[in-house]
């Protein structure tokens, strides 16, 4: 078996620069850099990452524990952490917590045992064990689409990496309303999470935006899966005055209700209107296609890789939030009549408004150094507009916040 200094050899140079080739731990010339990687490739060189941990204090691993992996969107999120992890030289560890709080506690705590260089955490509806031991034991953690907000245990931030979620759900509101519905109902997730109150909120914002007040008999929650949305749409239909539109809060929701509305032999959008927040592959499929938000899911698992490396450079640097843009996708679930595929839609001055007034992605810290910091203690990153072959609006920019 080849060692490092078999390499050396064969390179002519030094064992201490293959060192620094293979940890990247000094800048190393790029004719040289190359001779050394030719010479591991000839030689069949594998590094011994277990030695290389023991003398770096580092095993170039990351944990991520993520609930409801087989759900798209999860999924696709999972898939941006790997790639991004993959292009830094990172392994990933993967656990599923199943939003039980104490599960996730276990989890993380053998993700930690593992001595994972960081974590990205996508925290349950009540995390405080998460939180009370990811402090305690002063691990780099990045919390992952749903975020903690001035916690009241005076429990250490950490960095956040998420969507933005009132915008998106009050500009699903605002459409319908402007089709002309007046009872407009929310399927709400999960209690407790951070991505259920903002849509809520954003919910709230669109009725008041519409002049529509708000009714709490409209609201009902589907805890985020189908089939607690499934009962959730059964009882909406049930009120003596029942909506004629319907918004639900995730994917996985959108499923339930459809199923509640197809058991009631009830037609989309002639019957009852419908958009979803999360957009999914086949959303494209049914029939009618669905009106949706899409969120930029890769890029959240690509940019918790790198906010998490950035943390891991730069241990006592601010923490920060990291809101990345949504898009609303025009489909007919909401009774819109079909827009030719590839043209506009009947917004697509809107659209194209936004689109122009977008600015392009830079990192949080890129703008810190670039401005005098404000009275507030806040610096903001602004934001590329995601880009697609769907006919896709851009609602809102990525603020980065030092909090």
């Amino acid at each position: 078996m080849a060692t490092m200094a078999d390499v050396a050899r064969s390179a002519g140079v030094s064992v201490a620069t293959v060192s620094h080739v293979l940890n990247g731990t000094r800048p190393v010339l790029p004719h040289t850099r190359q001779a050394v990687l030719d010479a591991m490739d000839e030689l069949g060189y594998t590094p011994n990452t277990l030695a290389r941990s023991l003398v770096t204090s580092r095993t170039r691993s990351i944990g991520l524990a993520v609930s409801a992996i087989s759900n798209p969107y999860f999924t696709e999120i999972l898939q941006g952490v790997e790639a991004a992890a993959l292009q830094h030289g990172y392994s990933l560890l993967i656990a599923d917590p199943h939003d039980d709080p104490v599960h996730e506690r276990k989890v993380v705590q053998l993700l930690h045992e593992r001595r994972v260089d960081g974590m990205i955490v996508a925290p349950s509806a009540d995390p405080r064990e998460l939180i009370a031991y990811l402090g305690r034991h002063n691990v780099p953690t990045v919390l992952l689409d749903r975020v903690i907000d001035n916690p009241a245990d005076g429990s250490p931030r950490f960095d956040q990496v998420c969507a933005d979620g009132a915008e998106p759900a009050a500009r699903l509101v605002t459409h319908l309303a402007g089709l002309g519905h007046r009872r407009i109902a929310l399927i709400a997730g999960l209690p407790g999470l951070s991505t259920t109150d903002e849509r809520l909120t954003g919910y709230r914002d669109g009725l008041a935006t519409a002049g529509l007040a708000y009714d709490e008999h409209l609201v009902v929650h589907g805890n985020s899966e189908s089939a607690g949305a499934e009962q959730a749409t059964a009882a909406l239909l049930s009120l003596a005055a029942p909506p004629t539109a319907l918004v639900t809060a995730n994917n996985a929701m959108t499923i339930g209700a459809l199923r509640a509305l197809r058991d009631r032999r009830l037609s989309v959008p002639d019957d009852i209107a419908l958009c979803c927040f999360d957009d999914f592959p086949w959303a494209d499929l049914f029939s009618p296609r669905l009106t949706a938000i899409a969120q930029p899911s890769r890029d959240i698992g690509a940019e918790a890789v790198r906010v998490l490396l950035d943390r891991l450079a730069s241990p006592d640097r601010p923490a920060r939030t990291l809101r990345l843009p949504c898009s609303f996708v025009h489909r007919t679930s909401c009774g819109c009549p079909e827009q030719p595929r590839g043209s506009g839609r009947s917004e697509a001055s809107e659209a194209s408004e936004a689109s122009q007034g977008a600015e392009k992605l830079v990192r949080p810290e890129v703008a810190a150094e670039s401005e005098e910091p404000a009275d507030s203690g806040k610096s903001e990153g602004t934001a590329k507009p995601l880009t697609s072959d769907r006919p896709e609006q851009t609602l809102t920019s990525v603020k980065g916040t030092v909090s």
